[in-house]
């Protein structure tokens, strides 16, 4: 009898802890701005799975995106930066957003409605319009015309990115 009134209490107690650890996992998981759903895809450099990134032949693009999200019949890939958040989403990051939106319906076959960008202190909900997927494609072609020429110019005036840039050494129009 001793042994029941003791073990009511601390069932009790154990309820209310795993109450308390779901609510605190919940907090977390909002605060990271990945929304509900099932992660079916991370980045290596994420959680140290080697997944094969997703590749589209047609196309010669290959990406890994930080995390795809399957929640209901969608897959929502999401990408992950480290600073904070500018007063709107850098076009480059939403190309790349969108790059991956094109490598999730070609491998899927499943075209996300949009992407999301997570920046440390905010997430951005971008809309893989068909605007947007003809600007990644333009870029794809411009970028396989560019790639057989020796000479082919600098597309921008920031030096940090001169500096990051792993044809530095052998650029003559570097910044």
């Amino acid at each position: 009898m001793v042994k029941n009134t003791l073990l009511i209490p601390a069932v009790v107690i154990l309820i209310f802890l795993a109450l308390i650890l779901f609510g605190i996992s919940r907090l977390l998981a909002k605060r990271t701005g990945i929304p509900d759903g099932r992660i079916i895809y991370s980045d290596p450099g994420v959680w140290n799975k080697a997944l094969k990134p997703l590749y589209d032949a047609s196309l010669g693009l290959t990406g890994r995106p930080d995390y795809l999200i399957k929640k209901g019949d969608q897959i929502i890939p999401a990408e992950v930066k480290s600073s904070w958040a500018p007063r709107s989403p850098y076009d480059s990051h939403i190309l790349q957003l969108a790059a991956y939106c094109v490598l999730v319906n070609s491998t899927y076959g499943q075209r996300p409605p949009y992407g999301l960008l997570r920046y440390k202190n905010r997430t951005f909900k971008v809309k893989f319009t068909s605007d947007l997927e003809g600007r990644v494609l333009d870029i794809i072609d411009i970028i396989r015309m560019q790639k057989g020429k020796e000479d082919a110019p600098r597309s921008h005036n920031q030096p940090n990115r001169c500096a990051r840039c792993g044809y530095r050494n052998n650029c003559d129009q570097r910044l």
